[in-house]
């Protein structure tokens, strides 16, 4: 494959305002190997939209899921928190009272949903769009950064080359926007760019973060972009899909093959590492999913048949929607009245389906096989 196919970046220490508008030429992706890994990655996408779709208490998918990938995509950043530290400031509900890497994990989630629910009332991404995702990501009214501000990327983790520049994003009056103008009719324009959304998402997310419109928090945002891309072409019906997952576990590739698309004209390498992260993290999350209606179907038919518990259904179904369950959750939904709920709750964590833990003062009851299921 040669690179004259593709104008690469001659200067690394230098804003790159020729960054090639898309498409790309399709010889970088149409052959066997992008063929097949594209094969694989739908196959597995398809078993998960089909198993999602299929569950009627979608707050499982809805918050289980979505949480970790949440805390994974933030790991990427270098944001870290324990699960324990995640799930017990989840339980929350409200973000005001919350402070340090969970703050900024659950951010990342609210973006994702946030988003998710701002697209169904529109046809096509946008400034706005994306805006909204950053701005939630970052809790600023902050924009796209601005022409005259210089923006390195520079060389991270502790080796001999930490701190140096690697890339230096475009900028200049009205660039940004025209690059992210091409960018958006590429994703959107199904019917001028007739390519398959999962090639479409690779070759966007790079484009994406080469462009890298905000002062920071672009990993991020890219990340969110990636899940709503293939909700908005009707790949997944809910934005469940842990992608960040096999990022942080494949991070020095990631970032080595972002490296050499704009160094190398390295595209196929790119797209299959896309594609291949699609069906893994597609495949996982199937697997995570069956575990937890597996454990969640044993631990209903226990509480139907071993104990006077009322509404035991929705009772199953209000400790699987989060790992850490509070009476208040269960008044709030009207599910019991509040002697009841810490009754049962606490009935719970005495025949071991929950560990009651009091935290200042305050009452949390965790669902041990959930968290087990989560945190593998």
């Amino acid at each position: 494959m040669s690179e004259k196919m593709y104008q690469i970046n001659p200067d690394r220490n230098v804003p790159w305002n020729d960054l090639p508008l898309l498409p790309i030429h399709n010889d970088f992706y149409i052959n066997t190997e992008v063929l097949q890994a594209l094969v694989n990655a739908k196959s597995a996408l398809s078993q998960l939209q089909g198993r999602s779709i299929a569950i009627s208490d979608q707050g499982l998918l809805i918050n289980s899921i979505s949480i970790q990938e949440a805390r994974d995509s933030s790991a990427i950043e270098n944001i870290f928190t324990t699960d324990d530290e995640l799930f017990r400031a989840f339980s929350e509900q409200n973000l005001s009272h919350i402070e340090g890497p969970e703050k900024e994990v659950l951010r990342y989630r609210e973006a994702l949903w946030s988003g998710h629910n701002f697209l169904k009332n529109k046809s096509e991404f946008d400034f706005e769009y994306l805006t909204r995702i950053y701005q939630e990501i970052k809790q600023t009214s902050d924009g796209f950064r601005p022409p005259f501000l210089p923006t390195v990327i520079r060389q991270g983790g502790s080796g001999l080359n930490v701190g140096q520049v690697i890339y230096t994003p475009p900028r200049g009056k009205g660039i940004i926007e025209e690059k992210l103008n091409n960018l958006l009719e590429f994703i959107n324009n199904d019917n001028k760019y007739q390519i398959d959304p999962l090639v479409k998402l690779a070759i966007g997310h790079y484009q994406f973060e080469a462009i890298h419109p905000f002062r920071d928090g672009n990993g991020r945002a890219g990340r969110i972009f990636n899940i709503h891309i293939l909700t908005e072409k009707g790949l997944l019906e809910y934005p469940i899909l842990y992608l960040s997952k096999y990022i942080i576990d494949n991070k020095n590739d990631y970032y080595r093959f972002l490296q050499n698309v704009s160094q190398k004209a390295q595209w196929k390498q790119w797209i299959i590492f896309i594609l291949n992260a699609i069906e893994v993290t597609s495949n996982l999350t199937y697997k995570k999913i069956n575990q937890i209606i597996s454990i969640k179907d044993i631990i209903l038919h226990e509480l139907i048949n071993n104990t006077d518990i009322r509404r035991p259904e929705a009772l199953t179904e209000a400790i699987f929607v989060q790992p850490y369950t509070r009476v208040k959750h269960l008044t709030d939904k009207k599910i019991y009245a509040e002697n009841t709920a810490r009754l049962y709750l606490n009935k719970l964590s005495e025949i071991g389906i929950l560990e009651k833990r009091t935290i200042k003062g305050h009452h949390y009851y965790l669902n041990l096989e959930l968290v087990k299921i989560l945190s593998e």
